[in-house]
């Protein structure tokens, strides 16, 4: 049976979608790496705080899945920061490194916040639309997104590795299994793309308007931008401007660089540990040993621990001298733990 006329017709729009998108692709790139390269270029002398490792990132593209990227335009304080505003005073004073790392572990152990509040972080994002649904759901920061209302929005969706394309999990709702293979796993790749593209042919049809503004029928008047990005699915890309202080950006982390998070949402938050880890070294240090790699426990729980732990251990000092020492936990930081069993004074 042969093709209907205006089947036909709408499978050229999707092939030629197709085809654009590649050309797309290459001029956005261009784009983008000479706005980079112009930004990169122009210096400013300045007597505030900066830290040589992040302004090494300043303004370059970290990809992150197929299209999208995280990029630092703008950054206030250091871990310095945190400590003058800990011990409210001005400049470093007498204090060494050492005595700062352990005002910052201690400021984090006990959970005392508002000193984290004083460096902030400004980020450019480009991400998919539906992990940008997620990612707003922190409401602690400052966005601005691309207008689809104002402007058409690029040729651009995310197109899962074939890794990680899963069947839905029986035991997590909300969760992936096994990985699809095989013919499956090719055609729903296939799939994927060939809707995504039929879908912005549809798009710019309604536009009667290409990406660059040209008119596609002068017979035709075409739909508004706001009414016609409805037709595009959520795997498009959008982008944002992303400000947030450091307090509430570590809390982002803990849930989203959290082994159970999305793996879509979680490829972005590991770049961000990465841009935390330059930005604060310091305060990375203490956040993934507090609130990564450590643990909150219930009260019933800390009760069995303590009937759990060895009295002979607590009752030789030498043993628990090379305990502490094996752990990397500071003198003090070792008594609170013991104060929190219900051991020594």
């Amino acid at each position: 049976m042969q093709p209907r006329a205006g089947q036909r017709k709408e499978d050229e729009s999707v092939r030629d979608a197709s085809e654009a998108h590649g050309a797309d692709d290459a001029a956005l790139a261009a784009a983008r790496e000479a706005e980079i390269a112009e930004q990169r270029a122009e210096t400013r002398p300045t007597l505030r705080a900066t830290v040589p490792a992040l302004e090494e990132l300043l303004y370059k593209e970290l990809p992150v899945l197929d299209h999208g990227f995280v990029r630092v335009v703008d950054y206030l304080g250091d871990d310095g920061a945190i400590v003058q505003s800990a011990r409210v005073s001005y400049g470093k004073g007498t204090k060494t490194v050492s005595n700062d790392r352990g005002l910052i572990r201690y400021l984090m152990r006990h959970r005392h916040t508002t000193p984290f509040e004083m460096c902030e972080i400004k980020l450019h994002v480009k991400l998919p639309m539906f992990v940008a649904r997620q990612w707003i759901r922190h409401r602690t920061a400052n966005v601005n997104e691309y207008s689809a209302r104002y402007s058409i929005l690029d040729h651009e969706f995310y197109v899962p590795a074939s890794p990680d394309l899963a069947t839905q999990s029986s035991a997590n709702r909300q969760g992936r299994a096994e990985a699809l293979s095989g013919a499956e796993a090719e055609q729903t790749l296939n799939e994927i793309t060939s809707e995504s593209d039929r879908a912005y042919a549809l798009y710019t049809k309604l536009l009667n308007e290409t990406a660059a503004g040209d008119v596609i029928d002068p017979e035709r008047l075409g739909l508004a931008r706001e009414l016609a990005r409805m037709v595009l699915p959520v795997n498009y890309y959008t982008q944002w401007y992303w400000k947030i202080d450091l307090y509430n950006l570590l809390h982002f982390l803990s849930l989203r660089a959290d082994a159970h998070a999305q793996y879509e949402i979680r490829a972005y938050a590991d770049v961000l540990c990465d841009v935390v880890a330059k930005w604060v070294p310091l305060v990375w240090e203490a956040f993934e040993d507090y609130r990564m790699t450590g643990a909150n426990i219930s009260g019933p729980g800390l009760e069995a621990l303590k009937e759990m732990l060895d009295e002979a251990t607590l009752a030789d000092q030498e043993k628990l001298d090379e305990l502490r020492k094996r752990s990397g936990m500071s003198p003090r930081e070792f008594r609170e733990l013991m104060a929190t069993l219900g051991r020594g004074s």
